[in-house]
């Protein structure tokens, strides 16, 4: 789970339109329309990839900003990464021209919840994308839109809806749904993962039934479950083969000054092994991984050569990794600095690990 900061912001409505008539297409939108084309899963090796602190909003995504990483860490990436919540109401095309221009396949955290942001929420405060509203069709006409523009992008487009839903953080957690309360006429279903499971399923068979086949769906657990007890455990919320095109993890190490040393192995490798386990076929992205620089509990530069050391070997469906890049001030004053630049040492470890031929600075694509 990552830190997300708490601000409000104004969401401004087109005069003359409804909210969800197809707004104009961005700068350059008619240029990206090639033949379509596939994202190719690297045999022995791994996209590397980043989301990059664009500012406050998790939304931004800059060309100079993408360009300022690469050279910070020596590489470019294949993979960028940025937020689109539900409540901007809008598709993120500039966003995605601006990463195809620069030559990688976006992947977007697509988050059903409002505005104002808030990351602690107690039941009945989840806002207007409750999951009972989504599979009422109360949010059709968004999900069309979305889904229109979409496939109007035409190129691979990595999706992950929902993420982290095993964890109490997000709105869209199981465990405002009824938690592990036990389903009629199923043996071993839970009505929080169920509901879930449902509202996922639902979006994916809409986003489709409109064309959309670019979209690559990314089912993205968090490596720890919050409450960690059976019926919150990440396989329960898995929404089955046809609906995941890749399965990805958030799996941080020490995140707070606070907080307990964090190893590698603690992190990565044990939920590894468990999100394996979900489905032996597909693909495994790190969808978020990092840690921060607290040198009174553990070397970061240490825990990056160890992850690094680890991945090809430890990890042999790892087909792509994406580092959470991003410094935030904590509600005590204390700051958690993920960034891999937060030490000398620290860039020193991940310029070294990530310039290893396993890892992929460009996205391989196929007819």
């Amino acid at each position: 789970m990552r830190m997300l900061p708490l601000f409000l912001i104004i969401v401004a409505c087109l005069c003359g339109q409804s909210a969800w008539a197809l707004p104009p297409e961005p700068q350059g939108a008619t240029a990206l329309r090639t033949k379509p084309l596939k994202l190719a899963i690297p045999e022995g090796q791994a996209y590397c990839g980043a989301y990059i602190d664009f500012g406050e909003r998790e939304e931004r995504v800059t060309l100079e900003a993408i360009e300022r990483f690469d050279h910070l860490v020596g590489k470019q990436q294949a993979i960028v990464a940025f937020s689109s919540d539900w409540g901007n109401e809008s598709f993120p095309g500039d966003q995605l021209a601006i990463i195809a221009n620069y030559g990688a396949v976006p992947l977007v955290y697509w988050s059903p919840w409002d505005r104002p942001v808030h990351q602690d929420l107690a039941p009945g405060q989840r806002g207007r994308f409750d999951l009972h509203t989504i599979l009422a069709g109360q949010w059709d006409s968004y999900i069309d839109m979305w889904a229109a523009h979409a496939k109007d992008y035409g190129k691979p487009l990595l999706v992950s809806w929902g993420l982290e839903m095993n964890g109490e953080w997000f709105p869209w957690s199981g465990v405002f749904y009824g938690k592990g309360q036990p389903v009629p006429g199923c043996a071993r279903c839970f009505a929080g993962p169920e509901m879930f499971k449902k509202a996922y399923r639902y979006v994916v068979d809409r986003v489709r039934a409109k064309g959309a086949a670019n979209i690559l769906w990314v089912w993205h657990p968090n490596n720890t479950s919050d409450p960690d007890e059976p019926w919150n455990a990440m396989a329960e919320y898995y929404p089955g083969p046809t609906y995941a095109d890749w399965l990805a993890l958030s799996a941080y190490g020490t995140q707070y000054p606070t907080e307990n040393w964090i190893s590698v192995a603690s992190a990565v490798s044990a939920y590894y092994e468990k999100i394996a386990q979900v489905d032996p076929d597909k693909p495994i992205m790190l969808g978020e991984w990092g840690v921060g620089e607290f040198p009174h509990l553990g070397s970061k530069a240490e825990w990056l050569t160890d992850f690094f050391q680890r991945a090809p070997k430890e990890f042999p469906r790892l087909r792509a990794s994406v580092f959470w890049h991003e410094r935030w001030q904590n509600g005590d004053g204390s700051f958690s600095d993920l960034r891999v630049n937060s030490s000398s040492a620290a860039l020193e470890a991940y310029r070294k690990g990530i310039a290893d031929r396993f890892w992929l600075s460009r996205p391989i694509f196929q007819p």
